[in-house]
């Protein structure tokens, strides 16, 4: 099978992708387990893609419980490179109003309970490998460019920039956590964003979300706290900008260079390489191959 080079992650609302042809299911296995669903593979005006929809199909899954390493991981045996994530998201500031997208540049994590590395973990069978890598700006800037312009070309509101803080869920903020959030700075809050873009980094993969406003969260004085069928209902009324939108990004990504993040982990294995398990190399090899 030919290398995928673009992926898409579905979220609330997005779980397949009437646009690819050609298309087969593959149901891969990872060292951390199975992803959420099928991959689902084909072509978007001829341009390989594989489609995953992150809670699996039917939304069966909540955001704590996502395998997200094995998601990002099956991904990376496809051979993506650039990783497009749709996200539903809360607005924290009056400019960002349901119905329009933003396209974040920044990630807070508020998260507790998730593993948030492919590295170092003892229960997945990959303890005695330590990598630090760096996440100082964690979405890809060229991704994000491509995404945004592919969003404008719909004709959709499009925000560029703005801090994405991910909290554990599955419940929604209280008033007090959201005003924090508001008062900080944050422009939109979600529940997914982390740990994925931490692990794309470690796959050496760009990553960029399209964060689908839905509410205004609880920190509004006049609008009505978030609901599910509040944001099921603007979900659906923006599904098929979301999936017009990853068409444009594909179009745009055919000649794509190499993700500028492949070498992420080059300087981040801190472990002596002598003394990395040799099982543990072989599990991760599609990671750490290439430094080995």
């Amino acid at each position: 099978m030919d290398p995928i080079r673009i992926g898409v992650i579905g979220g609330s609302g997005v779980y397949d992708m009437a646009q690819l042809a050609d298309v087969r299911e593959l149901r891969l296995d990872t060292p951390f387990g199975a992803p959420s669903d099928a991959y689902v593979v084909g072509r978007i005006e001829g341009t390989p893609v594989a489609f995953l929809p992150r809670h699996g199909r039917g939304h069966r899954i909540s955001p704590t419980q996502l395998n997200s390493r094995a998601n990002v991981f099956g991904f990376k045996q496809l051979g993506v490179e650039y990783l497009i994530s749709i996200s539903a998201c809360g607005s924290l500031q009056p400019q960002y109003k349901p119905g329009d997208i933003v396209i974040p540049d920044q990630l807070f994590d508020r998260t507790r309970l998730r593993k948030l590395s492919f590295f170092d973990d003892p229960e997945a069978g990959t303890a005695g490998l330590v990598v630090h890598v760096s996440v100082a700006d964690p979405f890809c800037a060229y991704l994000s460019q491509v995404v945004g312009d592919a969003v404008a070309a719909t004709g959709h509101k499009v925000h560029r920039g703005g801090t994405f803080v991910t909290i554990e869920g599955p419940r929604f903020s209280t008033k007090a956590e959201s005003r924090v959030y508001q008062q900080s700075g944050f422009a939109i809050v979600g529940m997914t964003a982390v740990p994925e873009a931490f692990l794309a980094r470690e796959a050496g993969m760009s990553y960029a979300t399209m964060a689908h406003v839905t509410d205004y969260d609880v920190w509004h004085q006049t609008e009505a706290p978030v609901t599910v069928e509040m944001v099921v209902r603007q979900l659906l009324a923006n599904a098929e900008v979301a999936k017009q939108a990853v068409v444009n990004a594909v179009v745009a990504l055919r000649a794509a260079p190499p993700t500028p993040y492949a070498d992420a982990l080059k300087d981040a294995i801190i472990t002596h390489r002598a003394t990395i398990p040799p099982a543990v190399a072989a599990r991760l090899h599609p990671l750490i191959g290439n430094y080995l």
